[in-house]
């Protein structure tokens, strides 16, 4: 669970509702921006726990990219093998040691003011997860997408809880299908192969 965003539209970050009907073209368009020019290897690191229905954002974001098969991103973080508080920092070594120098797009989920509800933000520079439920969890990402899936501000842990699950499923299918244009207008000539995917053993929370 990412820190509860307050950030407003720039050349370094974006938000914009999930049901927005420009959502994947604009948002697609925005995040490849930001790609670097020198071809990279692409990981996707869904952060969050299929335990609790809002912070299961990216666990449901990450399955929905595996079944898409990407060619050129690698996935971490799905329902079978989500990436969380207790075997993250186990995963930025596996990353940092399965792809040199990779770009890292990291997934969250976060909460955030009423009218926030529902948006979908991606910002340059590093996820802090964690920090909305005062876990203090390495960062990671070169840039991050969070999506706002309730209020913050008063027993966060149990907002996330009673989150309904309709929004996150409809935020996740959004995120992933940005995702999955991304994937699409990357050519072979622009990236390094990706391995499909890859499992560390899920440790219990």
């Amino acid at each position: 669970m990412n820190l509860k965003s307050r950030l407003s539209q720039n050349s370094e970050s974006i938000r914009m509702l999930h049901t927005d009907p420009n959502l994947y073209r604009t948002m697609s368009e925005q995040i490849s921006s930001w790609f670097p020019r020198i071809p990279k290897e692409y990981v996707v690191v869904c952060v969050g726990t299929d335990r609790s229905t809002g912070d299961a954002l990216g666990p449901l974001i990450g399955t929905y990219l595996s079944d898409k098969k990407l060619r050129h991103m690698t996935v971490y973080g799905t329902l079978h093998d989500p990436v969380h508080a207790t075997n993250l920092e186990d995963y930025i070594r596996l990353i940092h040691t399965q792809h040199k120098n990779a770009f890292i797009i990291a997934i969250d989920a976060c909460l955030g003011k009423t009218s926030s509800v529902g948006q979908v933000i991606a910002s340059v520079g590093a996820l802090k997860p964690g920090a909305a439920l005062k876990k203090p969890l390495p960062p990671i990402g070169d840039i991050h997408v969070t999506g706002v899936v309730n209020i913050s501000g008063f027993m966060e842990y149990s907002v996330l809880q009673n989150t309904r699950l309709s929004i996150v499923v409809e935020m996740a299918k959004n995120i992933a299908n940005i995702i999955d244009m991304i994937d699409q207008q990357l050519t072979a000539s622009h990236v390094i192969p990706a391995v499909l995917m890859t499992n560390l053993r899920k440790k219990p929370i």
